[in-house]
């Protein structure tokens, strides 16, 4: 999700009724904290496409920072009350992220392996929208905050939930209508009843939406996944798409030559909806073969 969503989380949590001195700070700093690893932008776009959402998202940071931030604020109320909650909004942040198809490296450092849900596009204006109600209404309500806080926390399960049940349906809707070895169900923006799917059989994949509303699967392109041309196997040298394969759960490479160059395209299928190649590399050869550029787009 998007820092705008995890502070607001960290602030509804706050109106569950934790008074103490700073425990506002502590929530939405916790809230937060794990995107530190922005800074990964430093050394590349590909470098932080790898490492995002890895160590700062996984069960040790979990565990340990909660209880840096215990240690820190003991004298403001007590060790166990701030690393309670610093665990809580750290832990808000990871199960957030967890639901979109982006996902998080939780085992990191002992298994790179990005896990998610693929409920929830990483910026989702319902989440945001009931977060921005819930502390409206606390602000301006004469019922208790925490009532809201509590009503505000079980509609965003309940909405986490409608949306697992829909992509589950979305799936076995998709069997019906295609015959394929893989299927995967993904998230599309502001969509609840739409979703992005990816298929695969054999050398073949095909990208499309599945609508619930329409009782329709619309398929948008279909993709040839044989990976023997010469120029694919030399663009996998880069660190690029090193870092890029790292990432992606369909990776496609499309080769076009022209006079002089060879260039090679390498998309992420689950993301093939979004406009301007986003999560792509692209690695131009000159006529010898070697590389003359490498870039990637997030």
């Amino acid at each position: 999700m998007d820092p705008v969503t995890h502070a607001l989380s960290g602030m509804v949590l706050h109106k569950l009724g934790f008074k103490r001195k700073a425990a506002l700070f502590v929530l939405v700093l916790s809230a937060v904290v794990p995107d530190i690893d922005y800074v990964t932008r430093f050394w590349g776009a590909d470098v932080f496409l790898h490492y995002h959402r890895g160590i700062t998202h996984g069960f040790l940071a979990l565990l340990l920072f909660p209880l840096i931030t215990g240690f820190l604020f003991r004298n403001k109320g007590g060790f166990l009350y701030y690393a309670f909650l610093s665990f809580l909004g750290y832990a808000s942040h990871l199960f957030l992220d967890f639901t979109n198809q982006y996902g998080i490296q939780f085992l990191a450092p002992l298994d790179w392996n990005r896990y998610s849900l693929d409920l929830t596009f990483i910026i989702d204006p319902y989440i945001i929208g009931g977060l921005l109600a819930a502390l409206i209404l606390a602000r301006i309500s004469r019922w208790k905050p925490a009532l809201i806080a509590v009503c505000t926390v079980t509609l965003l399960a309940c909405y986490i939930g409608g949306r697992y049940y829909m992509q589950g349906e979305a799936r076995q809707f998709l069997k019906k209508s295609m015959d394929a070895n893989v299927y995967r169900v993904y998230p599309l923006p502001n969509g609840l009843l739409r979703w992005w799917f990816v298929v695969k059989s054999a050398d073949e994949a095909t990208t499309g939406t599945v609508d619930l509303f329409m009782q329709k699967v619309f398929i948008y392109r279909k993709y040839n996944m044989r990976t023997d041309d010469p120029a694919v196997a030399e663009s996998k040298k880069q660190r690029s798409v090193q870092n890029f394969l790292s990432f992606a759960a369909m990776p496609y490479a499309e080769v076009k030559r022209e006079p002089g160059k060879t260039i090679i395209l390498w998309r992420e299928l689950s993301y093939s909806f979004l406009p301007g190649e986003r999560f792509s590399v692209e690695v131009v050869l000159d006529a010898k073969g070697k590389v003359i550029k490498s870039s990637l787009k997030i």
